[in-house]
């Protein structure tokens, strides 16, 4: 798709900041958006959102560093 820093990314990397997995589902990676959604899902659920923060951000700085 696109490379570190384009405007792909970018969006990629502020999708998945409102939902953990979903940036990687605009870059077309299904497995990563399914683990990331999971993941972030559990987080949120046990840590009453506490946690979940890091799902976020993590998915987030993921979808941003992606290379095609």
């Amino acid at each position: 798709m696109a490379e570190q820093g384009s405007s792909g990314n970018v969006i990629a990397a502020l999708c998945s900041l409102v939902i953990p997995g979903l940036g990687q589902l605009v870059q077309g990676r299904i497995m990563p958006a399914v683990v990331f959604f999971i993941l972030g899902g559990v987080l949120w659920f046990f840590t009453l959102g506490t946690a979940g923060w890091i799902a976020n951000v993590i998915a987030c700085i993921e979808a941003a560093r992606h290379k095609s």
